[in-house]
């Protein structure tokens, strides 16, 4: 594996992405791989990756593919489904412009709170810790869930409204009421028959 010891710059260090999917990293002057690439991540080196032929930035297709790397990875997942199904949902909704920031906002939370996770574990190690991160987890997807219903007024709005359409719907009768017009329908046809038998006596 290359040596990722790339010294962190003001820029960002420029990768190119070559026909046969090769990627030059220009720093070190080497060929990487995109575990290599998810090193550099993971120790805050920055990086942007441009089509060798178009000059195209295609960082954003990269990181994306280093993500499917980890996920197919056994015991590497973190993106849960109902939150991939969710993700789906609002591309191309109206909601879809404020998807980004939100994410942008929610993971630096949950980075921040991760060293706290850390400090805890560290001073409990072991007794009371994990209950502790449990629990702040259970929250912050509470609060994720919450905002995520915020995203979609309108929807919620429909809903409720074809819920309470639903409600209008169903039969406002009785047990009782049914009982009440089996009773006079009854009278009524036993009104009849007395009117008959008049009839026919005539």
């Amino acid at each position: 594996m290359p040596e990722m010891s790339t010294p962190k710059t003001a820029e960002p260090v420029t990768i190119k992405k070559y026909a046969n999917r090769r990627l030059y990293n220009t720093g070190t002057s080497t060929y990487v791989t995109l575990e290599d690439l998810a090193a550099m991540v993971k120790t805050g080196a920055d990086f942007v990756v441009y089509d060798a032929k178009t000059g195209e930035d295609i960082t954003r297709s990269v990181l994306t593919q280093i993500i499917f790397e980890q996920e197919n990875k056994e015991g590497q997942n973190l993106l849960p489904i109902a939150f991939l199904r969710q993700l789906i949902r609002f591309y191309g909704d109206s909601m879809q412009m404020l998807v980004p920031r939100y994410l942008e906002v929610s993971i630096e939370s949950l980075t921040r709170e991760q060293e706290k996770f850390r400090q805890q574990m560290a001073q409990a190690f072991g007794v009371g810790a994990f209950p502790s991160l449990e629990e702040q987890v259970r929250r912050n997807m509470e609060m994720f869930e919450r905002a995520f219903a915020m995203f979609a007024p309108f929807a919620r709005r429909e809903s409720q409204a074809g819920e309470a359409a639903a409600e209008q719907a169903k039969p406002t009768t009785k047990p009782g009421d049914i009982d009440d017009l089996k009773r006079q329908v009854g009278e009524m046809q036993k009104q009849i028959d007395r009117l008959t038998e008049k009839d026919n006596r005539k």
